[in-house]
């Protein structure tokens, strides 16, 4: 059984690391937003509040473009959301890279960085392991 079976492709799309990238994606039945930017230095999955401005809620790092071994492949990116739009997940090539469950108002990514100073001031670590993927995709059964 998939931790990923209750969820809906918000956004698909084929992209190169370390080329100038900006996705988004709305939640199916909320009006939470995602995006994903790549500066051509660094990636980045940010939770935005979108008002009369947009607002940062928080920020997680993916990768340094320099760090990553096969950025000349492309890769495909998915943003994915739980069908209540409570939780969106970031895929490259199919592996999770970072979660954000707005209910819980929290954020979480494989390298833990950075520190949140954005509107969600989580206090607890910010690591995305296997297990806490299980954890959060359990109580969406």
């Amino acid at each position: 059984m998939s931790i990923y079976k209750s969820q809906v492709v918000g956004f698909e799309q084929t992209f190169q690391i370390g080329q100038d990238a900006y996705f988004t994606s709305v939640a199916p039945v909320s009006s939470f937003v995602v995006s994903f930017e790549d500066d051509t230095e660094t990636g980045y999955f940010y939770s935005v509040a979108v008002g009369e401005q947009i607002t940062i809620l928080d920020a997680l790092h993916i990768y340094n473009v320099g760090d990553v071994i096969h950025r000349d492949k492309p890769c495909k990116i998915q943003i994915m959301w739980t069908e209540d739009g409570q939780i969106a997940s970031l895929l490259i090539n199919g592996y999770c890279q970072a979660v954000f469950d707005f209910s819980q108002r929290a954020g979480f990514c494989r390298n833990n960085f950075p520190e949140n100073k954005g509107v969600w001031k989580q206090t607890g670590s910010r690591l995305l392991t296997d297990e806490l993927i299980a954890e959060i995709f359990s109580k969406q059964s």
